[in-house]
């Protein structure tokens, strides 16, 4: 089948390199369609939608439940769960104590006078408010009572950023010594990392119960309004819109990405474990020929 024209997609940031090469392997299937791809805080993202009225075809999100919260019914119907990732600390050769900082030190590293930490905005992306649970999860693990207020109180409003891109740039300067951010993105960057432990790293099913002991107040999808995050393994989910312009090259692009020997094998080689088998929320509402090609 020959398609043309435009492809949409709003997705996390943290998706950017792996969609990037999606793009390029979908554009030698089907040259004639031109991806528009716009990174953001998913958040961001899907206020686009729902508060500014920017259209898209697909959105991809970092975390599945903000399908679930801001879409879900009212701009898409079913929710595909494929990928997880965990939260790392990335740092530089610029960055104060690199020597000494461990899984087990680093909150005491980083609270240390002079250090500089930073973290996206929770409310524009998941791996903001994840931040914060991470440092809500450390206290409980390391039995240190005053943790998470002592590196919320240490992290300036000028470590905090929408886009995620800005942080690693100045991890890269050296304006911030350590940024906390998905493995992924610290992988694809070529920058290194301190990994966590597996209890407060957000990353493992095993330890779901233990992460639901965190909550974060987000924005909601009306001023005033509020959404409580509970703290949940990293799960990633797409959708396609319900009011989508470009739905063939949608459906197409959407195959492409859920395909075990495509798309979702590019997700795993950039760091990004696929879930086995994907969660389909809402499959019956999916397009019919995407659904019958999910195996």
């Amino acid at each position: 089948m020959s398609l043309s024209g435009e492809l949409v997609i709003f997705h996390a940031g943290s998706l950017s390199v792996p969609l990037r090469q999606m793009e390029k392997e979908f554009k030698t299937l089907h040259p004639g369609v031109d991806v528009k791809r716009e990174p953001a805080g998913s958040n961001a993202c899907a206020k686009k939608i729902t508060e500014s009225g920017a259209k898209a075809d697909i959105f991809g999100s970092a975390d599945y439940t903000v399908i679930d919260h801001l879409l879900m019914p009212d701009y898409t119907d079913w929710n595909a769960l494929f990928a997880g990732n965990e939260l790392v600390i990335m740092y530089s050769g610029h960055s104060k104590y690199r020597h000494e900082i461990n899984g087990q030190n680093w909150h005491e590293i980083l609270l240390r006078e002079g250090v500089q930490y930073g973290h996206s905005d929770p409310n524009a992306d998941p791996c903001g408010y994840r931040t914060l649970m991470v440092w809500q999860l450390a206290e409980k693990y390391h039995a240190v009572p005053g943790i998470y207020q002592k590196l919320k109180a240490g992290c300036p409003a000028r470590n905090i950023r929408p886009q995620e891109a800005d942080l690693i740039a100045m991890v890269g300067s050296g304006a911030l010594d350590y940024l906390f951010i998905y493995r992924s993105v610290a992988r694809q960057h070529n920058m290194p990392f301190i990994a966590l432990p597996a209890e407060i790293n957000l990353s493992a099913i095993k330890h779901k119960d233990f992460y639901a002991q965190a909550t974060v107040d987000t924005a909601g999808s009306a001023p005033g309004r509020f959404v409580t995050q509970v703290g949940k393994p990293v799960v990633y989910g797409v959708t396609m819109l319900k009011d989508a312009q470009n739905r063939e090259n949608a459906v197409a692009f959407l195959k492409f990405l859920l395909d075990r020997e495509k798309g979702l094998k590019i997700m795993a080689d950039n760091g990004q474990p696929v879930l086995n088998p994907l969660v389909i929320k809402g499959k019956e509402a999916m397009p019919r020929e995407l659904r019958e090609t999910l195996v």
